[in-house]
């Protein structure tokens, strides 16, 4: 019996190029045939180049230039002949998701430029604890604009790709954190600190547990409906803290102790850190879920 070639030493022929153009590949070759491309440009363009030439290739053209229409972009005036560093960038771009090309990034350095403004222009004191009480839902709204037909003009077709589905989705969570992390635990330090109130990074886990809550939540019902549901939530239980009396004196530290009480201490954190234990694990179970578009 013959082993099977290696990942690395397999490419896709002109016959099963054309056979894929023409729709009479066997599913698995297709499967194998569409994750193959992604990593190998040679391949792209040869299987890019079948498509153009059959009888398929006018309709997809004129889908592709007003989807490239739609979302802002020009046509290419020729496919690239080998990947570049710039094409790679494009695409890890794209990847990234709607939350970094849109409003999203911009409401977060509102977030972030409103906690100054208070702490260092109007000598509000509690612009820290305001900060720190805000952050585990800011990554919750880069996730609602990031996936789903209501976010991404491209959903259908990337929704039914072999990348797309939770795979796209965990992706475009990462770049949301991955800028949310930084961002806010900086611009935390640099805010006035609050005496007996927890560090900059006692919201990690909570936006953790929180952003892993609204993709298993959303595996039921939607990003953009998870989100909103455990945002409002959050919002609602530190409304009490965040507007109560400013942080002055021993009679004014009741608000900031009420909202230490999310953050602070072993109880808390192990509490926010089993949380995300089990919203995995859930997201592990209902991953097959995003496999199908959604209907709402």
């Amino acid at each position: 019996m013959t082993s099977p070639r290696p990942a690395s030493d397999w490419h896709v022929t002109d016959a099963l190029a054309l056979r894929y153009a023409e729709g009479s590949a066997p599913e698995t070759d297709a499967w194998s045939l569409e994750k193959h491309v992604e990593s190998c440009s040679p391949c792209a363009c040869r299987v890019s180049a079948a498509v153009r030439a059959g009888a398929a290739g006018p309709a997809l053209a004129a889908v592709r230039a007003e989807l490239l229409t739609a979302v802002g972009h020009r046509p290419a005036v020729a496919p690239a002949a080998t990947a570049s560093p710039l094409g790679r960038g494009a695409r890890l771009w794209w990847a990234a998701g709607p939350a970094l090309r849109g409003s999203w990034v911009v409401a977060v350095a509102l977030v972030l430029g409103g906690a100054f403004a208070l702490a260092y222009g109007a000598g509000f004191q509690g612009a820290r604890s305001m900060l720190l009480a805000l952050s585990p839902v800011l990554p919750l709204g880069g996730v609602a604009v990031s996936y789903g037909r209501h976010a991404d003009p491209l959903y259908e077709i990337t929704a039914a790709t072999p990348s797309g589905g939770l795979r796209l989705l965990l992706t475009r969570t990462a770049a949301v954190l991955a800028v949310c992390v930084p961002l806010l635990t900086l611009g935390g330090s640099l805010l006035p600190p609050v005496a007996g109130f927890p560090g900059v990074a006692a919201w990690l886990l909570p936006g953790l547990a929180l952003t892993l809550a609204t993709l298993a939540l959303g595996s039921f019902v939607g990003c953009r409906a998870a989100a909103a549901t455990l945002a409002g939530g959050w919002l609602l239980a530190v409304t009490g803290p965040l507007l109560g009396p400013p942080d002055v004196g021993a009679a004014g530290t009741a608000g900031a102790d009420a909202l230490a009480l999310y953050f602070s201490g072993p109880v808390a954190q192990g509490s926010w850190a089993a949380a995300a234990v089990a919203c995995a694990a859930l997201l592990v179970l209902r991953r097959r879920s995003f496999d199908h578009l959604e209907t709402r």
